[in-house]
């Protein structure tokens, strides 16, 4: 069997490099030949394979991919979906607890949103949790106590205001979902910040989820249609961000489980 991993030509630096050695290795060791093909060279590919492993968000080229023939795992339109926080607030809404949300209108340049960030902290109180819709890694996401403090955030891009769990300050669950079931799950905490991100700060321990958790992990997983996926849950039992190609070092380092095999057993299932 042979796959293709589809990787960001511009994140590039030691942790990204490990993840993209591992994916190779994991899959030869289990006899798929996996080459490494950036997203600046892949629209000009004429390799043929059996599926292709995307672990980037540009969603026009895998979507490119799938036009082409391509299996593409995660889809094109999952990634599209978990990529952006205000698509996957709303695919999940009203099937999944999240915290309450407010998406910012659409404006096709800079304007003054005050009336909007008004209404929207008179129903959520501060503080509230202001989030680009695109970043990863806990960037892009801020804590705000006060109505001045939104406004100073607010750059251009599109944006969502959000209640803030305080029982869950820096700290959540990351359990890993491949198919239908959890696979490994840790806890992540952080002292000294609201994000509980390993990247700012946070440190990880094994976590055993409840079956609520796991069964709200993997219902986010399939309401995304996502084939594997890495969900962010928080106290109280909150969906707060779902990822479609989680940093799975980190999750391995913290529980000794390597995501990696289960991710391509579950590819060979899905071509089967």
């Amino acid at each position: 069997m042979t796959g293709i991993l589809v990787v960001n030509a511009h994140l590039n630096g030691e942790k990204f490099d490990t993840l993209h050695k591992h994916l190779v290795e994991c899959a030869n060791r289990i006899g798929i030949m996996l080459k490494i093909k950036n997203n600046f060279e892949m629209p000009f590919c004429d390799e043929k394979a059996d599926f292709v492993l995307f672990w980037d968000k540009d969603v026009s080229l895998a979507k490119s991919l799938e036009n082409k023939g391509f299996k593409v795992f995660n889809s094109a339109s999952s990634i599209e979906l978990c990529d952006d926080k205000a698509k996957t607030y709303l695919a999940l809404e009203g099937r999944f607890k999240q915290p309450k949300t407010y998406i910012a209108p659409l404006s096709f340049f800079e304007c003054d949103y005050t009336d909007f960030v008004k209404s929207a902290a008179e129903k959520l109180g501060y503080p509230l949790v202001f989030k680009e819709r695109f970043g990863s890694f806990g960037e892009q996401v801020y804590l705000c106590e006060n109505e001045a403090e939104v406004l100073s955030k607010i750059s251009g891009k599109p944006f969502i205001l959000q209640q803030f769990i305080s029982v869950s300050r820096g700290e959540d669950k990351r359990l890993e979902i491949v198919g239908d079931k959890c696979v490994a799950a840790m806890k992540r905490s952080n002292n000294s910040d609201f994000r509980s991100n390993i990247t700012n700060g946070g440190t990880a321990e094994p976590y055993t989820p409840s079956d609520e958790e796991i069964a709200l992990a993997v219902g986010a997983c399939k309401a995304l249609g996502l084939t594997f996926g890495g969900v962010d849950i928080l106290n109280g039992g909150y969906v707060c961000e779902v990822n479609s190609n989680a940093h799975i070092i980190n999750i391995m380092n913290a529980t000794g489980i390597d995501v990696a095999p289960f991710i391509f057993d579950e590819i060979k299932r899905n071509l089967r």
